[in-house]
């Protein structure tokens, strides 16, 4: 599962974005939904916290990924 830090947070709409780590991405930070969201509830995630997650195409627009099976990473 790679890493990444939660670089924006839309609570009020449900979403935020991740900024991958390391050079698996062409510096496209990744969408999530709350409802990918796993262990915590989105309410409990902050900007510059620590996840894991995996990804996927995006339904919307096939091209794009965006990340599923969010969790926070331990320290």
């Amino acid at each position: 599962m790679p890493n990444g830090t939660i670089k924006t947070i839309r609570a009020e709409r449900g979403f935020g974005f991740i900024s991958p780590e390391g050079d698996n991405r062409r510096g496209d930070d990744l969408f999530f939904h709350a409802s990918a969201v796993q262990d915590v509830t989105f309410d409990e995630l902050q900007e510059g916290q620590q996840v894991s997650f995996d990804e996927e195409p995006d339904p919307r627009d096939p091209r794009r990924q965006r990340a599923v099976h969010v969790r926070l990473v331990e320290d």
